[in-house]
């Protein structure tokens, strides 16, 4: 009977230690697909941000953030242009950086950037950080931004609560 107890009460303190340790990870990295010119912002004024003045494509890539301790990474491969005469390339970007929008389009939208990371001449760049995300971080949005604007996108996000990191 002691054993079933101990074993119901560490099962039980195990999940509720998971659920305030999730591990957000976007599966895909990709391009903002946008018209030259065209604007697509994430989130509400005044803390917008605004997209990159042109499209831009990705191979690949991921990300990861853990919400409890901040830990994470991601890469990306591929990050290029998709038209103009710096087409396949990354044209005057040589460093990126990612951004974590918590709550974003709400009053309590809370944008966090890691370090800025170079970014290959092959658009390949990849970065293990750890940031300070604030308390009550809901639907997440992960960005690769050059400067303010930004390029690239996390898509499909899910969530495992209890992992600490991968």
């Amino acid at each position: 009977m002691k054993a079933l107890c101990l074993t119901l009460a560490l099962a039980f303190s195990a999940g509720a230690f998971a659920q305030s340790n999730p591990v957000v990870r976007w599966n895909r990295i990709v391009g903002v697909i946008t018209a030259p010119g065209v604007d697509n912002p994430v989130g509400a004024a005044p803390n917008q941000i605004h997209s990159g003045g042109g499209p831009w494509t990705t191979r690949g890539g991921s990300a990861h953030v853990n919400l409890f301790s901040g830990e994470g990474s991601f890469e990306v491969e591929g990050l290029v242009l998709n038209g103009g005469s710096a087409s396949g390339t990354p044209g005057p970007v040589n460093s990126v950086v990612g951004t974590l929008v918590c709550n974003a389009g709400t009053a309590n939208q809370a944008i966090v950037d890691t370090p800025a990371t170079d970014l290959s001449p092959d658009g390949n760049a990849e970065l293990a950080f750890r940031l300070t995300v604030p308390a009550g971080c809901a639907k997440p949005i992960f960005l690769i931004r050059a400067g303010v604007k930004w390029i690239a996108t996390g898509t499909v996000p899910t969530t495992h609560p209890g992992a600490n990191s991968y």
